[in-house]
């Protein structure tokens, strides 16, 4: 596939803008990483399963059916995860930061949007990472964050904040789904 890189510009009046020091590590992660055998390709199928949190809501309707005694928590990781991706959204439109979109910085796949605070890919998948920790009484599926996160900086499309904050969301969207549920 070849890359696509984004002319440099300045951001309209009234978006929000990335530190120059996110440019930076972008530029690094992605030279350190592009290159590597599979990684592109990996990086590829994690954004087409997070998108639009698909992926998250097909492993929980998976789960309840293979594990029927446990579906309720099981569709509380596709609704966490699904919300968490719904609140990520909302804010984008709030904060309205474009994607990276500078030389350096080479984009590797198609976005749905032109904005980028929070990556909602990490948002999602950080709810449904630790509500499938509370499906599975494992701590293993916390493992699933930082590829999902890397991902999205290595394809270009995402600064470091929009992951780190998409993390941070997802995380409270997550306790917030655990709370409601012992509320029901």
């Amino acid at each position: 596939m070849t890359e696509q890189r984004a002319p440099a510009r300045e951001a309209p009046p009234g978006r929000v803008t990335a530190p120059r020091g996110e440019l930076r590590a972008l530029a690094a992660i992605q030279s350190a990483l592009a290159e590597r055998p599979g990684m592109l390709g990996s990086a590829r199928g994690l954004s087409y399963f997070g998108e639009h949190s698909l992926g998250w809501l097909a492993v929980s309707a998976l789960g309840a059916l293979l594990q029927p005694h446990r579906w309720r928590a099981w569709l509380l990781v596709g609704a966490g995860a699904f919300t968490a991706h719904a609140a990520a959204v909302v804010i984008k439109r709030v904060v309205r930061r474009e994607r990276p979109r500078h030389p350096a910085v080479a984009v590797h796949v198609g976005t749905p949007s032109r904005l980028s605070f929070p990556s909602a890919h990490a948002t999602s998948t950080t709810a449904a990472a630790l509500l499938l920790m509370r499906a599975t009484g494992s701590r293993l599926p916390a493992l699933l964050v930082p590829p999902m996160a890397l991902s999205r900086m290595l394809l270009g499309v995402h600064y470091p904040s929009d992951v780190a904050v998409g993390v941070g969301v997802g995380a409270t969207v997550a306790a917030a789904a655990v709370r409601l549920d012992g509320r029901l």
